[in-house]
């Protein structure tokens, strides 16, 4: 037999597997280049940071305007002049002084009251013993002290409560609390058929918010006869009317304040 025919040449493959030596060389070129070209960036771009001065304040400068130049002289003429203090202020004349004195005539104090002169010592002394029941002082006759007169607090009704007679009134005991004198005070009141004050409404004040309901119960407890009817329709109507109530001096005057003790 015949050797077989040349062995057939292989399939080329798809991937070259040989090692890439050329490629391996080129990188680590340009990573070199790249290296020295970053250090030369890093040398000439390098921030050089200034050194740290501390700075003093500048001095303090003081300008006085003073009359020594023509500028000065212009500005304190034109202040002058624009002052709108001195519109309102009063003008003393220049020769016055600062503290000077009002001129004024001196009148003596023996002018206004005369001096009291003592008595002249007697010539000859007395040595006898003083008495021992000396004269007394002349009595002087004094006039009474008035009365003092009370006042009492009165109530007044209007017109329209006449038809039940007098009112029988309680005694009168009020007391204040203030010291401000009260003023007369009028209620609107309603009465019943028996006399009795059902309804009693203040028109105003009497300036103590105490006396007014003072004066409002007081005229609750107030009875006025019995009216005369002659139908039930009457019967059951009430009759208004004005109360005014007007104090006197026997209002009693407020209680002081207890004082603590620390």
């Amino acid at each position: 037999m015949n050797a077989p025919a040349a062995q057939a040449a292989p399939a080329p493959l798809l991937f070259s597997w040989e090692p890439p030596r050329q490629r391996r060389r080129a990188i680590i070129a340009f990573l070199f280049l790249s290296l020295l070209g970053h250090a030369f960036c890093f040398y000439v771009f390098q921030i050089v940071y200034p050194p740290t001065v501390a700075l003093l304040p500048p001095p303090a400068h003081v300008s006085l305007i003073s009359a020594n130049s023509d500028e000065g002289r212009t500005l304190l003429r034109w202040i002058d002049a624009e002052d709108p203090a001195l519109a309102f202020a009063t003008q003393r004349p220049p020769e016055a002084r600062l503290r000077a004195l009002p001129k004024t005539n001196h009148v003596p104090s023996y002018l206004t009251s005369a001096p009291a002169l003592k008595r002249v010592p007697p010539a000859i002394v007395d040595l006898r013993t003083p008495s021992s029941q000396p004269p007394g002082p002349v009595p002087t006759a004094r006039e009474p002290a008035p009365a003092f007169v009370t006042t009492p607090t009165t109530v007044l009704f209007s017109g329209e409560l006449a038809a039940f007679g007098a009112p029988n009134l309680p005694p009168p005991a009020f007391a204040a609390s203030t010291n401000e004198p009260p003023q007369a005070i009028r209620f609107r009141i309603a009465l019943s058929e028996g006399g009795e004050v059902r309804y009693s409404f203040a028109l105003n004040s009497s300036g103590d918010p105490a006396l007014d309901e003072q004066a409002r119960h007081y005229l609750m407890l107030c009875r006025f006869p019995a009216r005369s009817t002659t139908s039930a329709a009457t019967s059951q109507s009430l009759v208004w009317g004005v109360a005014t109530v007007e104090f006197g001096n026997d209002v009693l005057p407020p209680k002081p304040a207890p004082t603590r003790t620390p």
